[in-house]
């Protein structure tokens, strides 16, 4: 991607990461819109690092504290006995379901999943779960259980499987945990709270993950060490923004603002491809997949057979 490309990119990752909107699904229908090609599944991940810190620095207290009681608890082997212990043993629980399936499906979760009728569907349906926690939420009058110290075990499996939703593209990772942890009992600033910490582990081992295995196509040259970066850092500071103003949004306000906001995102990209819009970039991809053939005989193109012995050989010959 160019600079241009990567500070884009970034703000949207950084302004919707950890807004229930679903930042993947930004970074896939931003380009498209703009006629950029689809950064991939490997640039995301590195770029979502910037918000991996920004969680760090807005939440460092939290960070600090569970990180001493983690060790603290090993330490003295009671895993359970301190509050910062028991909450940092329920990341990494929570945190258990989307390893296994990112594992699992990662080839659908860089391939089939970005398709943009995917994101569409995904954009919608994980919009029922916001509402139904909003109703729910609603129904006992807004009171849930309060502050850290509030949060069980079984929050953080019913966040954590909540958060295996966020593999699809237009799901939302704050989205769909805050929503199950709202409908698990827990108040909205809490479920936002946890959610955020809940963020950190899949985050850093899915940038590790993506890094590693397509180092060499993502970082190959200098240009694109800068590229990836640049957009690192500016997810970083709009990232740092948007936590702080969603956690004090979350204390007085609903889900319902970001709930319309989504159906009419999911009902736009529906009407658009619907209406057998592409985009352009993806379409000048399926293009260059067909080549002219020299002979003018009955077509005038064929699928581009090149890497194969016979399209080899074609080609041998007509040079």
């Amino acid at each position: 991607m160019t600079i241009q490309e990567a500070v884009v990119l970034g703000l949207v990752q950084g302004l919707t990461e950890f807004l229930p909107i679903s930042s993947t699904a930004h970074l896939r229908i931003v380009p498209a819109l703009v006629d950029w090609p689809d950064p991939g599944a490997a640039s995301s991940a590195l770029i979502q690092c910037g918000t991996l810190l920004a969680v760090v620095v807005a939440m460092r207290g939290d960070v600090v504290r569970l990180a001493a009681g983690f060790c603290s608890g090993l330490a003295t082997g009671r895993p359970w006995g301190t509050l910062e212990s028991r909450v940092a043993w329920m990341i990494l629980f929570g945190t258990l379901p989307i390893v296994a399936v990112g594992l699992v499906a990662r080839n659908f979760i860089r391939g089939g999943a970005r398709d943009l009728a995917v994101v569409a569907s995904a954009l919608a349906g994980a919009t029922v779960l916001m509402a139904t926690a909003e109703i729910v939420c609603r129904t006992r009058a807004g009171r849930g259980r309060d502050g850290l110290t509030g949060v069980r075990l079984s929050d953080a499996l019913w966040m954590g499987c909540g958060q295996v939703l966020a593999l699809l593209p237009g799901a939302s990772r704050s989205g769909t945990t805050i929503s199950t942890g709202m409908l698990a009992g827990l108040d909205r600033r809490t479920a936002a709270r946890f959610s955020f910490l809940l963020s950190l582990p899949a985050i850093a081992a899915a940038a590790t993950l993506e890094a590693w295995e397509a180092r060499r196509e993502i970082l190959a040259t200098r240009d694109d060490v800068l590229a990836i970066g640049v957009g690192t850092l500016v997810a970083a500071v709009a990232g740092y923004a948007s936590i702080r103003w969603l956690l004090r949004t979350l204390a007085s306000r609903t889900l319902w603002p970001f709930i319309v906001y989504r159906l009419a995102l999911a009902g736009l990209l529906a009407g658009l491809l619907a209406g057998g819009w592409q985009p352009a970039a993806a379409a000048r991809r399926s293009g260059s997949s067909m080549v002219a053939l020299p002979c003018g005989n009955c077509c005038s193109c064929v699928p581009q057979i090149r890497s194969r012995p016979v399209g080899r050989a074609y080609d041998a010959v007509s040079r």
